[in-house]
């Protein structure tokens, strides 16, 4: 939002929400039936294509968020390196408007504007037109339309909203107000309705016009270089007909500089032109991939989470993960993802954050949650994870934290199999048990005397149930496997602390993998559930309380946090990724993976320190 909003700020349709799409109905579906009963002759094929062109600009934008994501996660080229936050992505949710917007319009152009219809597929003349108009008209008029937005009059009640982002990514480019996009949009209907009153007007022009506007906006808020150099030495005057990245980076970080559209002719004319221009360009070329001190080393769970990963949809992953309903009308393109991963087949950057002078960086395993318990798959798996713990060391890396399914027992011994296999390994292996250990130690209510423990027993598991008989607290199990391995672990300690039962009316459970439905719906009123697995269970029961999986609350300092963890808050990260970079800042030289376990009270004090803070854990009713 501007900083003093002006007329016509907000679009038509915010009520609407997610339903805006609605608006476009019958439309699309007069061209669909127009097409369909009409005869050949009358058919109209560039009214049809009007919805699936709307389509293509929204793929093609999210094509330019994901790898403008992921190359900037990576490092290299990237040009400003200033965080992105929520309140950042929040702004820019709504960047498909303009695309609903442009729709609305076409389908009034084709209707009402002469020769607008009935166009053919190809007319060279009235591409060189299209070329020709925006080359001159366009580029000029959009320059002083951009510096009159520069006026505090006008900057203070529209322009800001866009310069809000000075960090950039390619949505950036079109998040503006709606009396914006109106300006804009005359400005780019001049080729479009030229084309159209002349008879030149052709669907590819058109639709080859609005994808080099999109191409060109994306490319210019992607915040890294990939425009080579070659280009400008073979053909210098090429420099004054099309911008760079790193060109537009500047009109965000200095403001007054840089107003040209995609022609940086004019900058040059009216003296415009950041003159740090080439050599920012020249230095972000020159950028190599980034190098991490800390590694987390996570993995898909769930075909449809690709869409919550940072590389998906933004506004998503900005949320914790859940399953939506309109997942089902994109399964073309989850199936093409799995394929893709499959064929793919290799560990890819997530996301970056910065702590202080600490570089973390989130890699994933191409492997669903299913897949984990696949014995067949077991061996790929550990390859991939072996792989992602060579490839770290050799950027660098002095760090790598486990997350979710890869430093599981059956799997890899909790990550003990790679230190065996290697003894001299640099990068330290960590599985981040101890500090799960304390959050869910210090998770338990206060005043509690005993708690029930169900589900799979873990590394952390068989810590805590110590931890609690340990500190006088009465342990109950249900199964009796449960209770002889537990026994077991513990020796003729705590003997009177570790019961057998068949009681449901415990009021904490400690929860894993393996609980069950009915277990669940035979819990009492007011049962607080706290699980200890990597994997929240499912909500059953609205009558009582779930606590997320062992996390805590980020402190403010660490940057670049723009995404949810999986199912977890915004800013809250899981423990076995914190652990990880908690080593770091403690500059501590041992593994914790296998069946060791750093000091629990050490780790807690730690993390304490470096400012992270533990949730709070659900004991009200719920209105």
């Amino acid at each position: 939002m501007a900083s003093k909003p002006g007329i016509l700020t907000d679009w038509p349709w915010t009520p609407l929400g997610s339903f805006k799409y609605i608006i476009l109905l019958p439309w699309i579906t007069e061209s669909i039936y127009s097409f369909i009963v009409k005869d050949e002759k009358e058919r109209d094929l560039s009214n049809l294509l009007i919805f699936p062109f709307m389509l293509w600009r929204i793929l093609h934008n999210q094509l330019w968020i994901s790898l403008s994501r992921y190359r900037t996660a990576k490092g290299s080229n990237r040009i400003v390196d200033k965080s992105i936050e929520f309140d950042q992505v929040d702004r820019e949710r709504n960047w498909d408007d303009q695309i609903v917007f442009n729709a609305i319009l076409f389908y009034l152009g084709n209707k009402y504007v002469p020769g607008g219809s009935h166009l053919p597929i190809w007319r060279s003349d009235g591409a060189i037109l299209a070329m020709l108009l925006h080359a001159g008209p366009v580029e000029y008029l959009y320059y002083w339309l951009h510096r009159a937005l520069h006026h505090h009059y006008l900057y203070s009640r529209y322009h800001s909203h866009h310069h809000s982002s000075i960090v950039t990514e390619p949505i950036t480019s079109v998040i503006h107000p709606f009396a914006e996009h109106i300006a804009y949009f005359a400005l780019f209907a001049i080729p479009l309705s030229t084309m159209s009153l002349s008879g030149a007007g052709s669907i590819v022009a058109f639709a080859a016009y609005v994808t080099y506007v999109d191409f060109m906006n994306n490319m210019g808020h992607c915040n890294f270089e990939l425009i080579p150099n070659r280009l400008f030495s073979v053909f210098p005057p090429l420099k004054y007909l099309m911008y760079t990245p790193s060109f537009h980076s500047l009109h965000h970080t200095q403001f007054r500089t840089n107003y040209s559209l995609f022609m940086p002719i004019y900058d040059y004319i009216y003296g415009t032109m950041d003159r740090s221009s080439d050599t920012l360009y020249e230095n972000s070329l020159k950028r190599k991939e980034e190098s991490p001190n800390v590694v987390h080393l996570t993995h898909i769970t769930t075909p449809e989470s690709i869409y919550h990963l940072r590389l998906g949809f933004a506004s998503l992953a900005s949320k914790p993960y859940s399953s939506t309903w309109y997942f089902w009308l994109l399964w073309p393109v989850t199936l093409w993802s799995m394929m893709l991963t499959w064929i793919y087949g290799r560990t890819f950057v997530v996301e970056r954050n910065r702590f202080d002078k600490i570089r973390l960086q989130t890699w994933a395993i191409p492997k669903y949650k299913i897949q984990y318990g696949l014995k067949w798959q077991k061996e790929s798996i550990n390859n991939l994870i072996e792989e992602a713990i060579l490839e770290a060391e050799g950027k660098g890396a002095r760090v790598l934290s486990l997350g979710l399914m890869n430093q599981g027992e059956e799997l890899n011994r909790y990550g003990g199999l790679y230190v065996h296999k290697h003894p001299q390994l640099k990068v330290k292996l960590v599985d981040g048990s101890s500090l799960a250990v304390a959050v869910l130690l210090n998770s338990i209510p206060k005043g509690t005397t005993q708690i029930l423990l169900r589900g799979n027993l873990t590394k952390v598991a068989y810590a805590v149930a110590f931890a609690l008989c340990q500190n006088g607290i009465q342990v109950a199990v249900f199964r009796e496997d449960e209770y002889e391995k537990l026994n077991k672990s513990f020796g003729t300690k705590y003997e009177d602390k570790l019961v057998m039962s068949k009681s449901y009316s415990y009021k904490t459970w400690l929860v894993g993998d393996e609980l069950t439905e009915a277990e669940q719906r035979k819990a009492t009123k007011g049962t607080v559930f706290i699980p200890f697995s990597q994997f929240p269970p499912k909500k059953l029961r609205k009558d009582c309380f779930y606590h997320t999986t062992p996390a805590m609350q980020t402190p403010v300092a660490l940057e670049n946090v723009d995404s949810c963890e999986n199912w977890l808050p915004r800013r809250v990260m899981s423990v076995w990724r914190i652990a990880g970079l908690v080593h770091e800042l403690e500059g501590w030289e041992e593994h914790e993976c296998g069946y060791t376990m750093s000091n629990v009270e050490k780790v807690w004090e730690a993390s304490l320190k470096h400012g992270f803070q533990p949730l709070r854990v659900p004991t009200q009713s719920k209105s």
